[in-house]
């Protein structure tokens, strides 16, 4: 009688040969109950794990992988992710754990790639940034069994791991300085709708702005500095434009302040500018630019804790984690209106 393979179980239950290989081998990425399904199926089947592939299947590849999902121009210029990624790198890197990155244009190229290194034991788990709306990536990686960390807000599918920045309290923090600040329509450039952190942002400002009783303006981006400057431009020409911007990081706000500048405007006197990301350029641009600090390597070390517990490869067990940014008040919104 023929020996039965991983193959055979996986066809009977429907699912991939990777999820019986981590039910089997005790491995986390597959739920209790799936897992009691695939033991009591191969009990049926009389399988038994080879010695050889045995060995394999207990070997980790000591990695984790990490997809950005943007165009190149959208990215290069954006100190987040450079910041974020030397505090994830630096983390896993104290607990003998390398850090794979790869860039790719679209979703379904990141998934892909997923597949791949799962195919191919190149990493243990991976880390998955900017949830879009019906994002497809945490279904696929479950459905390979891959470890996951998502790094999202409250629209994150629940079962899953998760770091976050609490955007909501953020905005509430900006909203209430620029309010004090005597503003009483104010403007936001962000991201596409489709990013679940873009809409959070964007929902978060128009509920702030009705509990103040002022009035808001949303503009939505590509994240270049050319749909930045298109977007501050086209604000600008609404008929009650906004006195104050909050654009959703340093290069859109950098942009921003070129375009107010070309309408014969002046930053703060006339529009106070706030980043919702802090970096370099916002210290060195003149006047410096208020920013929200997010703590990009923090956030990058907390999420490789969270990977670490995922793994088993901490004391605890992997929990979801939430930060509250700070407000960094400089001269972009330091001037105080008296009138509207």
């Amino acid at each position: 009688m023929a020996r039965s393979r991983m193959r055979d179980i996986a066809e009977r239950l429907g699912i991939s040969e990777a999820a019986v290989s981590f039910a089997l081998n005790g491995k986390p990425g597959v739920s209790d109950e799936l897992r009691s399904r695939v033991r009591a199926v191969a009990e049926e089947l009389n399988w038994r794990p080879h010695a050889a592939a045995r060995a394999l299947a207990d070997a980790n590849a000591h990695a984790v992988g990490l997809v950005l999902c943007r165009d190149d121009n959208s990215t290069s210029g954006e100190s987040f992710f450079i910041q974020f990624i030397a505090g994830l790198s630096t983390a896993l890197e104290s607990e003998s754990t390398a850090l794979v990155l790869q860039i790719v244009p679209a979703v379904a190229e990141e998934v892909q790639v997923y597949r791949r290194w799962w195919n191919e034991r190149r990493v243990d788990a991976v880390v998955v940034l900017n949830l879009i709306r019906d994002d497809p990536r945490p279904d696929a990686l479950a459905a390979i069994g891959c470890p996951a960390v998502l790094v999202a807000g409250p629209y994150a599918p629940p079962g899953h791991a998760t770091v976050s920045v609490d955007d909501a309290a953020a905005m509430h923090r900006i909203v209430a300085h620029l309010v004090d600040r005597g503003h009483r329509c104010i403007g936001h450039v962000g991201g596409p709708d489709e990013l679940d952190h873009a809409q959070l942002r964007r929902s978060s400002l128009s509920a702030e702005g009705r509990r103040a009783g002022i009035q808001t303006a949303l503009a939505r981006t590509d994240y270049t500095e050319q749909a930045g400057y298109r977007a501050t431009r086209a604000l600008l020409r609404r008929k009650r434009p906004p006195t104050a911007i909050v654009f959703d990081n340093e290069i859109l706000a950098l942009a921003g302040i070129s375009a107010i500048t070309e309408a014969g405007l002046r930053v703060p006197d006339d529009i106070a500018v706030v980043s919702w990301e802090d970096g370099p350029i916002c210290r060195l641009s003149t006047p410096q630019i208020t920013a929200l600090d997010r703590s990009a390597q923090q956030l990058g070390r907390h999420t490789s804790d969270a990977v670490l517990r995922l793994l088993g490869r901490s004391g605890a067990p992997a929990t979801s984690a939430e930060l509250d940014p700070e407000l960094l008040i400089r001269a972009s919104s330091a001037v105080k209106r008296l009138t509207n």
